[in-house]
């Protein structure tokens, strides 16, 4: 079999784009739990010169809720989309996620029960969502799989989402492309040239958004089939390339967004 050929990375961040940023696997190594992931103060201070750099045109993009990912960055508060797009805030307004369904807080209890005997796995409650990882027990990953299929006839309006050793149970009709399409229509990011950087099968709807409207999609990893046409190694070599463009001179700006 033919190695994958490695995706080119990304050209320097210019003065007229906006910035994407998945959180886990993208900007933040994984953990064995969610509230295990560490944050430098390295990387904050990059986010905090990129978002001055780009008059605010930078946003977290992630699975987790609004809540986590601002404790996570504190005292950095960028713009966001939690719980795959169920949740955005851009320029101080927020758009609160809908209530979880009775079914779904039955599923949350059969889950425990499964995961106490899975010692590393665990249940993630997110509100109207739950997410079921075995990052910590993969042995755990077919009864998960099969809990969270066995659910989805019970919640209608769902769907499930699988990750890197995690599946979801969502609901349908956001994702994080349409959370990206939303935010480029408002302040500070109508009118730039889009790039987002991410690592999950999640993140393809966001690379979809992005190359339609002109911009970049990024692929962390080497994950495929992927439709990002740059690549970063892994979330090492993001924080390096976040590092740099945050302490280079400003480039010039692309001449148009379908440049």
């Amino acid at each position: 079999m033919a190695a994958t050929v490695p995706l080119p990375a990304p050209p320097p961040l210019a003065s007229d784009c906006a910035l994407f940023l998945d959180v886990d696997g993208t900007l933040l190594d994984f953990a064995n739990a969610p509230d295990a992931v560490q944050v430098a103060p390295a990387l904050r201070d990059a986010l905090a010169a990129l978002q001055r750099r780009l008059d605010g045109a930078v946003a977290l993009v992630s699975g987790r809720t609004l809540e986590q990912v601002d404790a996570l960055f504190a005292p950095l508060q960028l713009s966001a989309a939690g719980l795959h797009g169920l949740q955005r805030r851009a320029a101080g307004g927020e758009e609160p996620p809908a209530q979880a369904p009775i079914a779904l807080l039955r599923v949350r209890e059969e889950a425990r029960a499964l995961v106490a005997r899975y010692p590393g796995a665990l249940i993630e409650d997110k509100g109207p969502s739950v997410a079921l990882h075995w990052r910590g027990n993969p042995d755990a990953a077919p009864t998960l799989r099969a809990l969270a299929e066995a659910a989805l006839p019970s919640l209608p309006g769902y769907a499930l989402q699988p990750g890197d050793h995690v599946i979801e149970l969502r609901p349908q009709g956001a994702d994080k492309g349409a959370a990206i399409d939303a935010m480029l229509e408002a302040a500070p990011f109508r009118g730039r040239r889009p790039v987002f950087i991410g690592d999950d099968h999640t993140d393809e709807h966001g690379f979809e958004i992005v190359l339609a409207r002109g911009g970049i999609a990024v692929l962390v990893g080497d994950r495929q089939p992927s439709v990002a046409r740059h690549g970063l190694r892994d979330p090492d070599a993001v924080r390096a390339w976040l590092l740099a463009a945050a302490h280079a001179p400003p480039p010039e700006a692309h001449a148009g967004a379908g440049a």
